[in-house]
């Protein structure tokens, strides 16, 4: 009787175990639950949230290639307006721009003006005149390059009798004005010589404001023997003082005497660093232009000289890049 009893009370706490595992296992199913309950909807949320942000980066990416698409079509209209003015210059005969210059073997332009070192905070600007504009057809084509180019205006002549309409239509411009050369024998209508009166040049460049009203600046066409005499020089600088113009040495000729007489009149001698098209050919130009950026960078400011030709346009076209480095100004802006 007495192991009876003992049995039965092992049995009872046994099952009393029992029931406390069972207990325990269901706790720790049910904590298990809500642990896969709360990673499976946590999961489905932040999955929620990942699409939701892929979404987003998505519809970034594509406007970022619509952007992108629209700008190569515009970037290629403009080549493609710009090709087809081009098309139409280059089936023009050009001398290269060596015709300016004081040298017989036309061999290397007359080194720049010596310049001090500067160093600014500031970007460097860089001015590009673009010489010997004459037509409409080289008035679109400058244009489309999409850079600010100054451009110089040959005066008006029997061969090119606009030219003061092509320069009324613009906000800057010079006038490239044709001086007498020691070795040229294809002098411009209404050249400039030494030798020519006060008077003369005091009514030659009267009559040239007369006719563009606007001109801030002329710099020369050819000039080598005319800028080398210093006489001629005060003459001309007297004329356009009176008129209110400022004189940009092309520096045809290393005998230049513009930086003397400038300084006599208490003038700023502002000249040419870089001749971009001596030689016409695309890889010439384009070295040209990373010299003019480096000039510019060196000294704070740079006027680089070039020419409506083909290639000098197509490659000032393709230095956007480089030429980011320094602010390309109009002429009015580079002091």
């Amino acid at each position: 009787m007495a192991k009876k009893k003992k049995l039965k009370k092992k049995s009872h706490k046994s099952t009393k175990i029992l029931t406390y595992v069972a207990w325990f296992l269901s706790i720790i199913a049910l904590a298990l639950s809500g642990i896969v309950a709360g990673y499976y909807f946590g999961y489905e949320n932040g999955k929620t949230e990942v699409i939701a942000k892929e979404n987003v980066e998505k519809e970034k990416r594509l406007a970022l290639l619509q952007k992108l698409e629209k700008k190569v079509k515009k970037d290629e209209s403009v080549n493609k307006r710009l090709q087809e003015v081009l098309q139409k210059e280059e089936k023009k005969r050009y001398t290269s721009a060596a015709h300016e210059l004081d040298t017989k073997s036309l061999a290397k332009p007359p080194k720049p003006q010596k310049r001090k070192v500067v160093h600014t905070a500031t970007k460097p600007k860089l001015a590009i005149i673009i010489d010997d504009v004459a037509t409409r057809s080289q008035v679109k084509a400058i244009k489309q390059v999409g850079i600010p180019l100054t451009m110089s205006f040959l005066p008006p002549s029997k061969t090119r009798p606009n030219t003061q309409i092509l320069a009324k239509n613009e906000k800057i411009y010079m006038i490239h004005l044709p001086m007498e050369a020691l070795h040229w024998n294809k002098e411009e209508p209404f050249t400039l010589h030494v030798g020519d009166s006060q008077q003369k040049i005091s009514q030659y460049i009267a009559d040239l404001k007369g006719l563009f009203p606007r001109v801030k600046f002329i710099n020369n066409h050819t000039g080598s023997k005319f800028t080398a005499n210093e006489i001629s020089m005060n003459r001309l600088v007297v004329a356009l003082n009176e008129n209110k113009i400022s004189f940009i040495d092309s520096r045809t000729t290393a005998q230049t005497k513009a930086p003397k007489v400038m300084k006599n009149f208490g003038l700023k001698y502002m000249a040419r660093d870089v001749f971009l098209d001596h030689h016409m050919e695309k890889s010439y130009v384009l070295k040209q232009i990373k010299l003019a950026v480096k000039t510019a960078k060196l000294h704070g400011t740079a006027i680089a000289i070039g020419h409506p030709h083909p290639n000098t346009l197509k490659a000032l076209k393709e230095s956007k890049a480089i030429l980011r480095e320094v602010n390309v100004v109009y002429i009015n802006r580079l002091y």
